[in-house]
């Protein structure tokens, strides 16, 4: 297996840091810790996006009636993950989890139980070979099922908008009708701050994440269904009612679900 690199901070350990978790190192803390002196609200955002997922993965099961997932680009498990969501709400919902990175795989194995009535499997590939990750998942989902695609957070790490919606595209090409694509991205035009600290990280050296013009989030759900209501900040995307009656506000990050006809 490779090994873990923790001389240089990696995204997905410095989003489980912001998020909470515990499966980081100092050189993710610190990474994560400079980010926020410059932006603290990457923090609000972090969250922000895995609530929009929790809220979407329920919709899927209460709603849609959907009950087969495949999550690419997983990260490393936190709380409220796909799997548990999913099977909260309906414990026979099957989940495959694709990512490539070490640590992911470390944890994830040990990590991502499912419910005797469930399946919840991990696949050891890339975002960039969705033909494989097609071939892999129907070792765990029925493919003549409908499935919902999850891609949280990991189409920002695609350089060019055009790559990114071919690889969408060739991943839903591959699920029947009546699928659905979820998806929650990083984006410009809502909050300067978040574009300045996130263009200036990418000129780190880092392995860069990429924000995107709304337009071009909108886009990968070309020839979809879009749920209402449609791609906006996540936050406002079917919000559950807040404690003190306040309203959401919009964070950089927009994302939507739609179906396939």
């Amino acid at each position: 297996m490779t090994e873990i690199d923790t001389s240089v901070p990696h995204s997905a350990r410095i989003w489980n840091y912001w998020l909470g978790g515990k499966d980081n190192y100092p050189v993710d803390e610190a990474a994560g810790d400079a980010y926020t002196a410059v932006f603290p609200g990457i923090v609000t955002i972090a969250r922000s996006s895995r609530a929009f997922l929790g809220r979407a993965i329920r919709y899927l099961v209460l709603e849609a009636g959907v009950r087969q997932f495949l999550d690419v680009g997983t990260g490393l498990p936190t709380v409220d993950n796909t799997h548990e969501v999913a099977q909260r709400h309906a414990p026979e919902s099957r989940i495959v989890y694709v990512d490539n990175d070490p640590l992911v795989l470390a944890h994830a194995r040990a990590l991502l139980t499912s419910t005797p009535e469930g399946v919840t499997a991990y696949e050891d590939m890339s975002l960039f070979e969705p033909e494989r990750i097609l071939e892999a998942a129907a070792r765990t989902l029925d493919p003549s099922r409908p499935t919902a695609l999850i891609l949280s957070g990991i189409l920002g790490h695609v350089e060019g908008h055009d790559r990114a919606r071919d690889l969408v595209r060739r991943l839903m090409a591959g699920l029947p009708s009546g699928s659905y694509l979820c998806v929650n991205d990083g984006s410009r035009g809502t909050d300067p701050d978040y574009e300045a600290a996130q263009d200036g990280y990418n000129e780190t050296g880092a392995v860069p994440y990429f924000l995107r013009p709304v337009a071009e989030i909108e886009a990968y759900f070309d020839g979809l269904e879009l749920v209402d209501p449609g791609v906006v900040s996540v936050p406002l995307w079917r919000p559950d009612p807040s404690p003190d009656g306040t309203a959401p506000r919009p964070v950089g990050q927009h994302g939507g679900l739609a179906r396939k006809p």
